[in-house]
C-alpha cells in the first residue's frame, strides 16, 4: 500500500514538475562537481524548522521516495544521513557530494498537516570524473598505475536526475562539457589529446591521452558552462604511482624531484670518506718526508766531527813520524 502511495505521489510531483507557471512550487537548478559540499535552499515560510521535511527520489535509479528530514529530524536509517544536517534557515546542506547524490530534493514545511508557504524543489546534478588506464594494471591492485608511457583516458560524466539524453536535456537547455588545460584553453585545439563526447545518456566527455614525464602534477580540467557561463568544473591533477624510469629524458626538475634522501646522504657519506682517507695519505706522506730530512740532518752532523777528529790525528802521526826520523849525532847537537 505504500508503494502505490508514493508511486501516485511521484507522478503527482512530475506531472507539476512538467508544467510551467505552476503556482507554489519554486524550483531551482543546481549544478556541482563531486567532493564538495553543497546546500540546498528551502523557502522558509516559519520561524522555525520542526516543521520542515525534506524528501528524496531519483529518476534514472529509482527505489521510492526517501525521507531526509520528517518535520525537523534526520532520518538515521538512510544510507547517506551521517552526510546530512538541517541548517537555521531550513537548507539542506550535503557533504563530500559523490556521483549517487544527483536527483530531485524536495523541501515542504506543514502546520498541522497544511502545507505552508511555497515548496522548494532543488534539480541537483553532478558532474564526477573517473580515470582508467591502459595497459590496465594487474588484477591484484584495486588502482589504477599511472606513469610515463601509459594512455591515460579521463571520463567526465555529468549525473542528472531525468536520464534523458544529453541532446534533449543538456544541449536544449546551453548546458556545454569541454576539457581545457591550466590556462583555460580548449583541449580540442591540441592534437595530442583525443576528445570524444556522448549525445545521448549518460552525458560524457572523454579525454584520451599518453602521458610524458613532463606531466607530471599537470592538470587537466573539466568544466560545464550553461549559456557560455561558468557553472562548475573539476581538476584532475596527474599523479604518477611509479617511479619515472631513468633511462628516459626528464627534465631537470623532474630529476631533482625523484631524487631520494637516502642516495643524498650515502652519497654524502662516500665523500667524506675518500675526502678522509687522502687527507690521512697526505699526513703519512709529510711524515716520511720529515723523518728523511731529520735523518739526512743527522748524518751530515756525524760525518763532520768524523773528519775534524781524524785530521787531528793525521797531524799527530806525521808530527811523531819526523821526530822519529832525527839522527841521534844531530840530536846531541841540538
Amino acid at each position: 500500500m505504500s508503494d502505490q502511495c508514493d508511486l501516485c505521489l511521484l507522478g503527482l510531483i512530475i506531472l507539476s514538475s512538467l508544467l510551467t507557471g505552476t503556482s507554489g512550487v519554486d524550483e531551482t537548478i543546481v549544478f556541482i562537481s563531486s567532493g564538495v559540499d553543497v546546500s540546498l535552499s528551502c523557502n522558509k515560510a516559519l520561524s522555525d524548522c520542526k516543521s520542515t521535511s525534506w524528501i528524496y527520489l531519483n529518476m534514472v535509479r529509482f527505489s521510492g521516495i526517501v525521507n531526509l528530514i520528517t518535520l525537523g529530524i534526520k532520518k538515521n536509517d538512510t544510507e547517506r544521513h551521517e552526510t546530512l544536517s538541517l541548517e537555521s534557515d531550513c537548507s539542506l546542506n550535503i557533504k563530500n557530494v559523490t556521483e549517487e547524490d544527483y536527483g530531485l530534493y524536495i523541501c515542504q514545511q506543514y502546520v498541522d498537516n497544511r502545507p505552508q508557504g511555497t515548496d522548494a524543489r532543488v534539480f541537483l546534478h553532478v558532474l564526477h570524473v573517473s580515470v582508467s588506464s591502459s595497459p590496465s594494471s594487474s588484477s591484484s591492485s584495486s588502482q589504477t598505475e599511472i606513469s610515463p608511457g601509459r594512455s591515460v583516458t579521463l571520463s567526465c560524466q555529468l549525473y542528472t536526475y531525468t536520464g534523458y539524453s544529453c541532446d534533449d536535456r543538456v544541449s536544449s537547455r546551453g548546458v556545454e562539457l569541454l576539457w581545457v588545460n591550466q590556462a583555460g584553453v580548449d583541449l580540442k585545439t591540441d592534437s595530442r589529446y583525443q576528445i570524444s563526447s556522448s549525445s545521448s545518456y549518460p552525458c560524457i566527455i572523454t579525454l584520451t591521452t599518453t602521458l610524458l614525464n613532463e606531466d607530471e602534477n599537470r592538470e587537466w580540467r573539466c568544466q560545464l558552462t550553461r549559456e557560455n557561463q561558468l557553472q562548475t568544473s573539476v581538476t584532475y591533477t596527474v599523479k604518477y604511482s611509479a617511479p619515472v624510469d631513468p633511462t628516459t629524458a626528464v627534465s631537470p626538475s623532474t630529476q631533482a624531484n625523484t631524487t631520494t634522501p637516502d642516495t643524498d646522504s650515502q652519497d654524502h657519506s662516500t665523500t667524506i670518506t675518500v675526502i678522509g682517507i687522502s687527507v690521512a695519505a697526505v699526513a703519512v706522506l709529510l711524515l716520511a718526508l720529515l723523518w728523511l730530512i731529520c735523518r739526512k740532518t743527522a748524518d751530515n752532523k756525524v760525518g763532520t766531527g768524523d773528519s775534524a777528529v781524524k785530521d787531528v790525528d793525521e797531524h799527530k802521526g806525521t808530527y811523531e813520524t819526523i821526530n822519529m826520523s832525527i839522527p841521534p849525532d844531530l840530536r846531541a847537537d841540538e
